[in-house]
């Protein structure tokens, strides 16, 4: 048996659950548990009951979410939050009740409030209200982590989270409305160079500053979190430095090859003005991430044309 034991992944055909797969499978680990959606309903607490009992992993992570941008959360807010606190509150229960070592929930940078000081500390939890772009979705992985975190001081058992900031890489989303901002941002630029375009048009006005992390220094990153004997009850990963939307949008017209003009659609909604967060905690264990951005783009776009071309593509 491997490391970590019997290793549940929910989510493992998404973005960050195909990495941790990739990330698992790569330091030797063979005993992972993995079901579709079609396979098992992680919404249903009866089905999620069900097969703890029956897998009874050693270890959780928690990967699975209803995920989107700005468009897909201010349109859709009542299924995201039902979505994923149905996910959160059956998969720690039926973790507890079956007696799983170990559980990782992962959360995301979007729990921080608007307004908070940048870089953003875990501290800064709870401190004001969510970013309302994105207020559905916050909320239910707030709940998750708190989850983790009540579960852990009444029940000893050692549940705890970990909040990725903005990620990219092999495996994303690339839906035109519902995406997040870099797949969102290749696919149109690419489909742009393609049909010749003169310009694409980016949302917002292109000042605001984002930080993104590679999907696969993340599955890095939560190893070494799965690793620490004494975890805190929630840990930031992130990249450490940011970069405005305008800036980004450079960046992939030189991945892609794109020549034309990029301009702005200020009528569309910005979020926040900064996000970046605070990685001392993390980095005092002994992590850092290693992958660059420009690296980072160019294997993440070679991975979308692999996939529009196979017919693989998510979008």
């Amino acid at each position: 048996m491997g490391e970590f034991g019997k290793v549940f992944i929910a989510g493992h055909r998404g973005m960050v659950g195909s990495a941790l797969v990739r990330k698992l499978q790569s330091v030797g680990e063979k005993d992972l548990v993995l079901r579709s959606r079609q396979e098992l309903d992680l919404t249903s607490e009866a089905a999620c009951d069900a097969f703890y009992s029956t897998e009874k992993p050693d270890t959780a992570i928690i990967a699975a979410a209803r995920v989107g941008g700005i468009h897909a959360n201010s349109t859709y807010p009542a299924e995201f939050i039902q979505e994923n606190l149905a996910i959160a509150l059956h998969n720690v229960h039926a973790a507890y009740r079956h007696g799983v070592r170990r559980l990782l929930f992962l959360g995301s940078s979007c729990i921080y409030p608007r307004g908070v000081e940048q870089p953003m500390k875990e501290s800064a939890l709870l401190t004001n209200k969510p970013e309302p772009t994105n207020e559905a979705y916050a909320v239910a992985k707030i709940c998750g982590l708190k989850l983790c975190e009540f579960y852990r001081q009444q029940y000893g058992v050692l549940f705890h989270s970990a909040m990725p900031t903005n990620l990219y890489g092999p495996g994303d989303y690339y839906h035109p409305e519902n995406s997040h901002v870099i797949p969102a941002m290749v696919r149109r630029i690419h489909f742009a160079k393609e049909a010749g375009d003169p310009e694409v048009v980016i949302w917002g006005t292109g000042t605001p500053r984002r930080e993104f992390l590679h999907v696969d220094d993340l599955a890095e990153g939560i190893l070494h979190v799965l690793r620490l004997d004494n975890p805190p009850d929630w840990v930031n990963i992130g990249y450490g430095e940011d970069l405005s939307i305008g800036e980004l949008a450079e960046l992939v017209s030189k991945t892609v090859g794109y020549e034309g003009e990029l301009t702005y659609d200020t009528s569309k909604p910005d979020g926040i003005p900064r996000k970046l967060m605070d990685n001392t905690l993390l980095r005092d264990t002994g992590w850092t991430p290693s992958i660059g951005l420009e690296e980072g783009l160019s294997t993440a776009y070679g991975d979308f044309c692999t996939r529009l071309a196979d017919g693989t593509l998510r979008m």
